[in-house]
């Protein structure tokens, strides 16, 4: 095919010129390119931001992150302790330097409005090792490590940007941060803020659990996530050999910190693969659902085009006959496809731009990097490039009669008739249109499915009408006894307030704060015997004030709630979780028994383990599942092990209409007490919840879409077999046939065509998923039901697509047909 510029032009404005003639099916064609192209566009540049651009820290691919895991009690990631990150630095030769991090929450006041905040505690080396660097001031190095050294803390741009909006005075401003004072010394640049988004970074001394003995010494005592930087010349695999070998040494010269059972073992990834991890799945399985409306998009529009090209084999008969050559006519469908596929293109690239913003923000909840992603030029040249893809691809779909044939239409003819293989060819498009929305639909389905399943499932909490707020602990300035008559105050003022029924203090806020205490802590109770290599069972560790069960709405099954009574200088108690009750005293009843905690750490947090009688017995309360399962957890009385910072309000009014009061009431009491994050426990759950939404309606929108033009494509393909066919159905006529027969024969072509579609999705799906879960862990298969109901939506959608083209059919004139040729 000689294709020079010149003749491309003619070309072009000659099928510019045709293309006017037929406006209906132009635009039908670059409509359906738009949201294929602009699909694929919109999802790649959210992929480019997340997965494939560059980090900002100075040597990247040198720029690790390690990990220490137990899987064999279901702890994906221990952190480290500080002997442990000691060791590993004495020993491991492979990694130039090493930056640790502890994520901690602090009460900060002296910029503007008391509030909490998400820190990260690091030595002098993080940053340096990080390869980041200030866009204003200095960041933390040597000089800010050791017990002895000022507190210092760094910003985080996005926290300086919008908070503070931008202000170049804060740096030397003295802030507090719990018990401690800090001076801000810098803003770090734009960067992924991990391993935690965080607003300020500060040094050890700010935090005296840091820097007391226990934290120190405490082998058991693991918060820190570690980072390392590779030695010149050496690869990640020279240095994860090296940290297991490390960390194998470590666990036989310290066999009572790690169990055989536990199966701890360690790990190293490149810090960009950690960083991406979570959103790598998501962020693929989208682009394949892209990729699969591309497909449908091209399908939909081949079978348009050849629909145009089959009523134009006449022109191109006689040019054949003529003497065009077969590239001369391949040259003029090409330059048709090109003008289709170009302002397909362009109107995708500008539908790409909103969904950008909208796919980011969907992105966001599982990778920070989507938080800044930006439309760039990279989107353009995604379309262009599909673009000439789909022009060349159906630029060849149509068969070229040749100069001695009509291809099954006479040169003189005007009419249709559609041959064998035309036909075979627009039913292969229409059936590739519904397999790969079946595949769509099978995946919105089991997202949905899951949705619903979550949305459904049973809490044992009240969730309506409890407001759960943050009201951190600070111990500035307070003893406990005072920290705790803090608390009892302002529970006793709340309760006085109009709508309010209980107030309650305890340490978490349900799913939200989930994860808050690791897998939980091991324990005991008298008469438990332990089989040989078991380990203690593990359960939850919770603080909460006389009336909280009530408060949520949880029963106590047996024996009795927490009173003002049960105090620091009395005997020590706990309520239990049925699970527990189950768990260590079968068949019998817990209460009265005795409960000890035996986990090695609990020494390191000033818990005490001796025994604690057993008073009551409660509802299994899952406050870390969205779906709950049993809930090995441990109550302790408020006045006798210290714990707090959520307060949780039951009220039979607005639950939000009491924000303000209780505000109110609390900053009374204390000015420099934030009272943050309110919402009721449906709204929580509502908001852990969000990824979950948002995957469903991700994929539920492009499961429409496809849909939409699967459709479109089946009705197209039976309104040409009718045209095409119309004397045939005009002789059956004359022989008698029944109208409705017509009609049902129509509706089953429309029916046979999306039940093969459908068997060739299952099948091709299927495939495609055993070979996916081979790299994706996460891929898992639909079960029966959104696959059942999917082939229903579609086999329904087709009969419904071929009724108007099989009501045409029955109402056929029977001479007009008989003329029409």
């Amino acid at each position: 095919m000689n294709l020079t510029p010149d003749l491309l032009i003619r070309d072009l404005k000659v099928a510019l010129r045709s293309l006017a003639h037929t406006k209906g099916l132009a635009i039908a064609v670059v409509l359906t390119l738009a949201l294929g192209i602009g699909a694929n566009a919109a999802i790649f540049s959210v992929v480019r931001g997340v997965l494939l651009r560059p980090l900002v820290n100075r040597d990247e691919n040198r720029l690790i992150y390690i990990r220490q895991s137990a899987p064999g009690i279901g702890i994906e990631n221990t952190t480290f302790s500080v002997p442990e990150i000691q060791d590993l630095r004495a020993s491991v030769k492979t990694l130039s330097a090493f930056g640790d991090f502890s994520t901690i929450g602090f009460t900060m006041i002296g910029l503007g409005e008391p509030r909490e905040v998400r820190a990260g505690v690091v030595g002098g080396s993080y940053f340096e090792v990080m390869g980041l660097h200030p866009v204003l001031g200095r960041l933390l190095d040597a000089h800010d490590d050791g017990p002895n050294a000022a507190g210092a803390a760094v910003l985080t741009y996005r926290f300086w940007t919008t908070v503070l909006k931008s202000d170049p005075t804060v740096i030397g401003k003295t802030v507090r941060l719990d018990s401690r004072m800090a001076t801000i010394v810098g803003v770090l640049e734009p960067s992924v803020p991990y391993p935690a988004e965080t607003e300020i970074i500060a040094n050890v001394v700010t935090s005296p659990h840091h820097l007391s003995a226990t934290m120190v010494t405490g082998r058991v005592h693991r918060m820190t996530e570690l980072f390392g930087r590779l030695a010149p010349g050496v690869n990640i695999e020279t240095a994860r050999a090296e940290l297991r070998a490390v960390h194998s040494a470590m666990i036989k010269d310290h066999p009572e910190t790690y169990s055989p059972k536990s199966d701890f073992s360690i790990s190293a990834v490149l810090l960009r693969d950690q960083i991406t991890s979570r959103a790598k799945t998501v962020l693929l399985v989208l682009l394949a659902a892209s990729a699969l409306v591309f497909i449908i998009a091209c399908s939909n529009a081949a079978n348009l085009i050849l629909a145009r090209t089959v009523r134009r084999e006449g022109e191109l008969a006689i040019r054949a006959a003529l003497g065009a050559s077969s590239g001369s006519l391949r040259r003029t469908l090409l330059a048709d496809s090109l003008l289709l596929c170009g302002a397909g293109a362009a109107l995708g690239v500008l539908i790409a731009r909103p969904m950008v913003d909208i796919l980011a923000r969907y992105a966001s909840r599982f990778s920070v990097r989507a938080l800044d992603l930006t439309v760039d030029s990279s989107m353009l040249w995604v379309g262009v490039a599909l673009a000439i893809v789909a022009a060349v691809l159906l630029a060849f779909v149509p068969r070229l009669p040749s100069a001695d044939t009509s291809n099954g239409l006479s040169v003189s003819s005007g009419g249709v008739r559609i041959t064998g293989s035309t036909g075979r060819r627009l039913r292969v498009f229409a059936i590739t249109q519904i397999a790969a929305s079946f595949m769509l639909l099978a995946g919105a389905g089991m997202l949905l499915k899951t949705l619903l399943a979550l949305q459904s499932a049973r809490t044992g909490f009240d969730l309506h009408n409890v407001l759960a707020l943050n009201v951190p602990v600070i111990s500035y300035g307070r003893t406990p006894d005072q920290v705790q008559g803090f608390y009892r105050e302002a529970m006793r003022q709340i309760v006085a307030l109009p709508g309010v029924d209980r107030v309650a203090v305890g340490t978490v806020v349900p799913w939200r704060d989930a994860g808050l205490f690791g897998p939980g802590f091991q324990f005991t109770a008298d008469g438990h015997v332990r089989a040989s290599g078991e380990e203690d069972p593990r359960a939850q560790f919770r603080t909460v004030s006389p009336g909280f069960f009530a408060a949520l709405g949880v029963p106590i099954i047996s024996g009795r709630d927490f009173n003002d009574a049960d105090r620091k200088d009395t005997e020590k108690v706990v309520i239990v979780s049925h699970s527990v009750a189950q768990r260590m005293f079968p068949n019998q009843d817990a209460v009265g028994h005795h409960f000890m905690w035996s986990d090695p750490v609990m020494k390191f947090i000033d818990v005490s383990t001796e025994p604690r009688r057993i008073i009551g017995v409660a509802t299994d309360m899952d406050d870390e599942r969205v779906v709950p399962g049993p809930a090995m957890t441990i109550y302790h009385p408020f006045e006798q092990e210290m714990g707090g910072g959520r307060l949780f309000v039951h009220t039979h009014s607005d639950p939000y209409a009491l924000l303000t009061p209780i505000t109110r009431i609390v900053r009374d009491m204390s000015v420099d007490q934030p009272v943050e994050r309110a919402a009721t426990l449906e709204d929580v759950r509502a908001e852990v919840l969000t990824p979950d939404r948002l995957n469903a309606l991700v994929f539920g929108g492009f499961a429409a879409v496809a849909l939409a033009i699967a459709v479109v494509g089946v009705a197209g393909v039976l309104v040409f077999s009718v045209s095409g066919r119309t004397r045939e159905f005009g002789i059956r006529l004359a022989l008698g046939a029944q109208p409705q027969n017509l009609l049902k024969g129509v509706i089953a072509e429309g029916a046979v065509m999306a039940a093969g579609g459908i068997v060739a999705g299952g099948i091709l799906g299927y495939v495609m998923a055993r070979v996916a879960s081979s790299y994706i862990l996460d891929i898992r298969m639909p079960d029966l039901v959104p696959v059942v109901a999917s082939a229903g939506v579609l086999l329904a959608a087709a009969v419904v697509a071929s009724f108007l083209p099989a009501a045409r059919a029955a109402r056929i004139d029977v001479m007009q047909a008989l003329r029409s040729e």
